[in-house]
């Protein structure tokens, strides 16, 4: 990560790794076993045979954010994001009917969290993705039941993504949070590690 100066940027730029301390007294191979579990499980491609809950088989979907792909940190951190989230053709002009999953985990010294939360929106426009979803499954204390966003930028192979929790810390704090909110994709993804894949929305305007 880029050294920054200043002492407010540097606090946003390094704001998502208080998530990896949030949850303390987690053994490191209890931290591995999670993160293969959890965050590093793998999702199947737009084309693939198995979709999002309710996406229309055998029909392309009007929008939809797929893959799995770690985030470069200075420090060695493990951070995981996974993205199973689709738009069906027949809920073109309403982005809250998206459905899928998404899955996110931090670990630094084995400590850190995971989540998983149920899609309730998704817009993409170009290359870029915002999906916002209710966490559903965790271990980060005071998680579960709320919504979280995450912005991607595919790239190829240098694409960049960002979280509702950028400038708070946790996603804790994101009590408030309403659907498809998050924050620009200030973070780079680690290369060979992974891909994100964005299919562009055409909605009727």
């Amino acid at each position: 990560m880029r050294y920054v100066r200043s002492n407010r940027l540097r606090a946003v730029a390094l704001a998502a790794a208080l998530l990896a301390t949030a949850t303390a007294g987690t053994a490191a191979a209890a931290g591995d076993a999670r993160t293969d579990d959890r965050g590093a499980r793998n999702v199947h491609d737009a084309g693939g045979t198995d979709s999002a809950p309710g996406a229309d088989r055998g029909q392309r979907p009007a929008a939809s954010l797929t893959g799995t792909a770690k985030l470069t940190r200075s420090l060695g951190d493990d951070i995981t994001f996974s993205f199973d989230a689709r738009l069906a053709a027949k809920h073109n002009d309403n982005p809250r009917q998206a459905t899928g999953t998404f899955r996110f985990s931090h670990y630094l010294g084995g400590e850190g969290a995971w989540a998983e939360a149920d899609v309730d929106c998704l817009v993409t426009g170009g290359k870029v993705a915002v999906v916002s979803g209710v966490i559903t499954d965790t271990d980060l204390p005071g998680a579960k039941g709320l919504r979280v966003g995450v912005t991607v930028h595919d790239q190829g192979r240098h694409d960049r993504l960002g979280y509702s929790w950028a400038a708070t810390g946790s996603p804790v704090e994101d009590e408030d949070l309403v659907p498809c909110v998050s924050s620009a994709p200030f973070e780079k993804v680690k290369g060979g590690t992974g891909d994100f894949r964005v299919q562009p929305w055409q909605p009727e305007l």
